[in-house]
């Protein structure tokens, strides 16, 4: 069974997502030298035309609002007289009104929109794979921990649920949808830069040493998510199909991946004008795994390990229930999941960490 991505996909909203995820937070904290140098390089004349810049895959936006902050001000120091535009993008599904809670000051996070004069604040509920932006109207693009998402599931996994998982036939499918959508992301974005503008990608992938997310030793979090979801199948709570149907919609890419379009002259992205500036691999310790180290109770632990593991997954398992289930029911199908996988980092806490494992990419548009 295929699913397109956009139907189902969004990560848990009311401001779930970015209180639940201190370690995305965390990787884009630690990207902002990397990303102002990049801004940095850029000729922004003081010309009063509006500089549009954009988060793609932005979730609820509170992740990427210091970042933001910092960027933003920047180019309000170097061109003054220049509007700017900021655009919120993700799938349709995503909580926007929760994005502009955040820009307006109505949560706990503290906003920069007080602080940068002339500023507007836009959202766009259009996936990346595709153009969001005019030809040549786009400044300045970031994303962060979200091009690992693919446009649609190729194909069921039968034994695992996540690519990484898979063999044979259907890991090569997989490999083949992220490629082709990689590219499709890539020409989106060399279409909508204007000549000189720069993109910056934050992306889970593989590193030189085979790791990636929740795999640098210790339980693997895709092995003990496909254990645990087939242990719903064994106990009676789901039946085989929907553990079949149960697919995460995402390519864990390599380095060599990532860069090929940019670096193949023969390849459109390369053609279309988009050139790779950088490119570094970075993994980043669990921020709570870290804390358990510091603290030793491994039930407070599992209690706030798990819901930012809940973030961003839950979507994916839900989506593989049977469609006539009622609400309740699925609720109580997750619940029992999620609580099942608290259970066991409580009992195992040294086994169990998300280190964020991200491939960093600097991309610009060429100029004349």
């Amino acid at each position: 069974m295929t699913q397109s991505t956009a139907r189902f996909m969004a990560m848990k909203g009311a401001g779930y997502y970015s209180k639940a995820t201190t370690g995305a937070k965390h990787v884009i904290d630690g990207a902002v030298p990397l990303v102002l140098d990049a801004l940095g390089r850029m000729k922004l004349a003081d010309d009063g035309s509006v500089f549009r810049a954009a988060d793609m895959g932005a979730a609820d936006g509170g992740t990427s609002i210091d970042l933001w902050r910092k960027v933003l001000r920047a180019v309000r120091i170097r061109a003054p007289s220049r509007p700017i535009e900021m655009v919120y993008t993700d799938l349709p599904r995503n909580d926007f009104a929760q994005v502009f809670r955040v820009i307006h000051g109505q949560t706990d996070i503290a906003s920069y929109l007080p602080e940068i004069d002339n500023l507007y604040v836009f959202a766009a509920g259009t996936s990346f794979h595709n153009a969001i932006f005019p030809p040549a109207s786009l400044h300045f693009g970031f994303s962060a921990t979200a091009s690992h998402y693919i446009a649609r599931t190729p194909c069921n996994i039968p034994n695992h649920v996540h690519m990484v998982g898979a063999t044979g036939a259907e890991r090569e499918a997989y490999v083949a949808q992220g490629r082709a959508d990689w590219e499709r992301l890539l020409m989106a974005r060399a279409q909508e830069l204007v000549p000189g503008g720069r993109l910056c990608l934050l992306n889970f992938g593989i590193d030189e040493a085979g790791r990636y997310l929740g795999h640098t030793g210790g339980a693997s979090m895709f092995d003990t998510f496909d254990r645990l979801w087939r242990g719903l199948v064994e106990d009676g709570m789901i039946i085989r199909q929907e553990y079949e149907n149960t697919n995460f919609p995402q390519v864990y890419r390599t380095i060599d991946e990532f860069v090929a379009p940019l670096q193949d002259r023969t390849s459109p992205v390369y053609r279309a004008g988009l050139r790779l500036e950088h490119v570094e691999t970075r993994v980043l310790r669990c921020p709570y795994a870290r804390e358990f180290e510091r603290h030793g109770d491994a039930a407070a632990f599992a209690r706030a390990y798990i819901p930012t593991l809940r973030s961003w997954s839950e979507p994916t398992f839900e989506a593989g229930l049977a469609p006539a289930r009622l609400a309740e029911e699925r609720e109580r199908i997750l619940d029992e999941f999620y609580g099942r996988y608290q259970a066991l980092v409580e009992r195992t806490p040294q086994d169990h960490a998300m280190d964020y494992v991200h491939v960093h990419l600097i991309c610009a548009k060429e100029e004349g």
